[in-house]
């Protein structure tokens, strides 16, 4: 097993860093933090340079790389702002990997080269008041009629929206089954008539622009299905095969920052007439921090090789998400702790990353939903 990147990974992974520092600079992810406005202008950087297609192929406009160069893009990216990385993930899962594993040939060319060149920006809107973890308990429905449906209902926690140009929403279509049957995924305009949303206040990630949305009687037509009528939940279920890949190294990216951050803080901060990181209590937190960023990051080029091999799996999946996530949340807690009143505070970016975090267990599947997962595969 060779754990290196290889010579082209690694000159992709500076390059991309130098570019970083340049357009995402600290006092530049604060701002959008504190502003809660999305980094439309470090994205716009990413896009033009390709790196949003990454994994796209090059008839539709990509860099042609596979999962392993797409886990190198989203872990750098978070080290520099985690909340680039998320509308990186959003766009790169659902504006173009979700399209390439379901979409028609013409719902390939319009938008996969037009999310990869950052002129499209997908939303997806899945979770409901009472569908959250139970996300096949949807009721937002869509009645057909004719050759198009109209879409009703109201979906919670959908991000990205105040950007979007299209949202990728899971509806019911057919009630006269299993729950996970009768599932279908549309991809509409945001603009279209029939949607409202408004913004709600987070704890973290405040760039990220998490809406509620109404859908009143909004048109889709048959051919803005992605995938089947009602065949959509194996196609989220694929999907997220992608979800739990770029969160996890967005979020291992950010966690690396935050053993960074607190590193530094230990070797300058001087109690006691020597600096705190000499002192074996604050040592201890920080090699815990290191081993958790380290083993973190082992499991996300592990499952991107089991990806780009077409071995990854249920398990595989659900083991990246929990340990990342859970991973990222004690070393941003860590972290505040080194840091102390420094870590507390809003001047400093650990603050963030202790807020953004706590998103980390809870969003895209919460940690007891993983260890069920998990369970149920080892047969328990």
């Amino acid at each position: 097993m060779d754990f290196a990147f290889n010579e082209k990974q690694e000159l992709m992974r500076r390059t991309l860093d130098e570019l970083l520092a340049r357009v995402c600079p600290p006092e530049y992810a604060m701002a959008c933090d504190q502003k809660g406005e999305a980094p439309v202008e470090a994205y716009a950087a990413m896009a033009k340079d390709g790196w949003i297609g990454v994994s796209v192929p090059e008839e539709y406009g990509g860099m042609c790389g596979d999962a392993l160069d797409l886990a190198i893009v989203l872990e750098t990216a978070g080290s520099h702002y985690l909340d680039l990385a998320t509308m990186i993930f959003r766009n790169v899962c659902y504006g173009c990997e979700a399209i390439l594993m379901s979409g028609t040939e013409a719902q390939k060319k319009e938008f996969v080269p037009a999310t990869a060149s950052g002129d499209a920006f997908f939303a997806f809107s899945l979770t409901e008041p009472d569908a959250g973890s139970d996300a096949a308990a949807i009721i937002t429905r869509a009645e057909r009629e004719g050759d198009t449906f109209r879409i009703t209902g109201t979906k919670n926690f959908t991000s990205g929206l105040p950007i979007a140009t299209h949202i990728l929403v899971a509806v019911r279509t057919d009630n006269s089954g299993d729950k996970h049957e009768g599932i279908t995924n549309f991809i509409i305009p945001a603009a279209r008539e029939g949607v409202s949303w408004k913004k709600l206040g987070l704890l973290g990630h405040r760039a990220m622009g998490t809406c509620e949305v109404h859908y009143d009687g909004v048109e889709a037509g048959e051919d803005e299905a992605l995938g089947p009528i009602g065949g959509g939940w194996q196609g989220l279920m694929d999907y997220i095969t992608t979800e739990r890949l770029c969160l996890s190294a967005a979020r291992t990216g950010a966690a690396g920052a935050a053993l960074r951050l607190a590193l530094d803080h230990a070797k300058e901060r001087k109690q006691f007439g020597r600096p705190i990181g000499k002192f074996q209590a604050v040592s201890h937190m920080l090699t815990e921090m290191h081993t958790l960023v380290d083993t973190a990051r082992l499991q996300v080029y592990r499952f991107a090789w089991l990806v780009s091999e077409g071995k990854q799996g249920r398990i595989e999946a659900a083991t990246l998400k929990l340990f990342a996530g859970e991973a990222y949340k004690r070393v941003s807690d860590l972290g505040v702790q080194v840091m102390g009143a420094y870590g507390y505070s809003s001047e400093f970016a650990m603050e963030r990353h202790y807020r953004d975090a706590r998103l980390a267990t809870i969003g895209a599947g919460t940690s007891e939903i993983q260890r069920n997962i998990i369970a149920k595969a080892l047969g328990l």
